[in-house]
């Protein structure tokens, strides 16, 4: 049995808490230990969304080795501050899940190694095999004033990626609607709004070809499920790598293991007031990934 006894200025809920004090407690692990009566807060059963404060005291009746840490490599942070952290995913691991290599428990495991506190939480998302940056929340203000800045379009998102053919025009605005598959876990692009659609826009312009192949640089202006994978898709230019929606005969052929699609680039808005005002018209940058030099060396084609 471990007894912690909470040690926070903030309200926090308890399952972020768990979270961050073991980063081998995923969601479902955590929702199975509440089901079987091994979570109790001040010696009570209680939601895995009640808020602790400081003083309350957690008792875990779980196993040490299953609370330990797995050994999580952590992230590359690009950028960090005492508000927030942005980091590079690398495209194969998801950004959070039940599996003990997330790139939420990576940057956790970054901040642990600075001897900093290891609260982060994801202000937004990418595909598993999409890599790129990612914003995270340290305090609560900041996961507040990021996930409005995003929902209000404010920060802008661009991408790299090679498609397999190239786009005519080599630049343009495509306007479309999107409409989800539940059951096959995919998107269907349509160029009229139904029932359950939702308006996509998707900017490109084609920075190099090589081949079959195109380099473009994609702004979101929507931010969808499979946005720029099935929109690409729909012009007849997926994205190389993708299986769900590409060419899997060209991915074969080209040994492409995962999408190569990154999310390069995350420009915030030139007119920031209040606590975040210092980060108003800073712009971040990925590393670029190895087939943007393949593209425009012609070794990829």
């Amino acid at each position: 049995m471990k007894e912690l006894r909470v040690n926070s200025l903030l309200p926090v809920r308890l399952d972020r808490y768990l979270m961050e004090q073991f980063p081998s407690l995923t969601p479902g692990r955590l929702n199975k230990a509440l089901r079987e009566n091994k979570i109790k807060l001040n010696g009570k059963k209680q939601p895995l969304s009640t808020r602790v404060q400081n003083g309350d005291v957690v008792r875990l009746y779980i196993l040490d080795e299953k609370l330990e840490d797995k050994g999580c490599p952590p992230a590359v942070l690009v950028y960090q501050d005492e508000q927030l952290v942005i980091a590079n995913k690398p495209a194969g691991i998801p950004v959070d899940g039940d599996g003990p290599d997330t790139l939420l428990n990576r940057v956790r495991t970054a901040l642990k190694a600075q001897d900093q506190p290891s609260r982060a939480a994801l202000c937004h998302r990418l595909d598993t095999g999409t890599s790129g940056l990612v914003l995270l929340a340290r305090t609560p203000e900041a996961e507040a004033f990021l996930t409005r800045q995003i929902k209000e379009r404010r920060i802008t998102k661009r991408y790299l990626c090679v498609t397999f053919g190239r786009p005519i025009p080599p630049s343009a605005v495509l306007h479309d609607y999107l409409l989800k598959d539940a059951e096959k876990g995919t998107v269907k692009v349509i160029p009229s709004p139904v029932s359950g659609s939702k308006e996509i826009i998707t900017e490109y312009e084609t920075q190099a070809v090589s081949g079959r192949l195109a380099l473009l640089k994609v702004t979101l202006v929507t931010g969808r499920t499979h946005q720029i994978r099935a929109h690409l898709a729909s012009i007849g230019c997926p994205i190389l790598g993708d299986s769900k929606y590409g060419s899997n005969a060209a991915n074969r052929e080209l040994k492409l293991k995962y999408q190569a699609l990154c999310a390069w680039e995350l420009a915030f808005p030139t007119e920031i007031s209040g606590d975040f005002s210092y980060l108003s018209g800073r712009v971040f940058h990925a590393e670029k990934p190895w087939y943007c030099g393949q593209v425009l060396d012609g070794t990829l084609q």
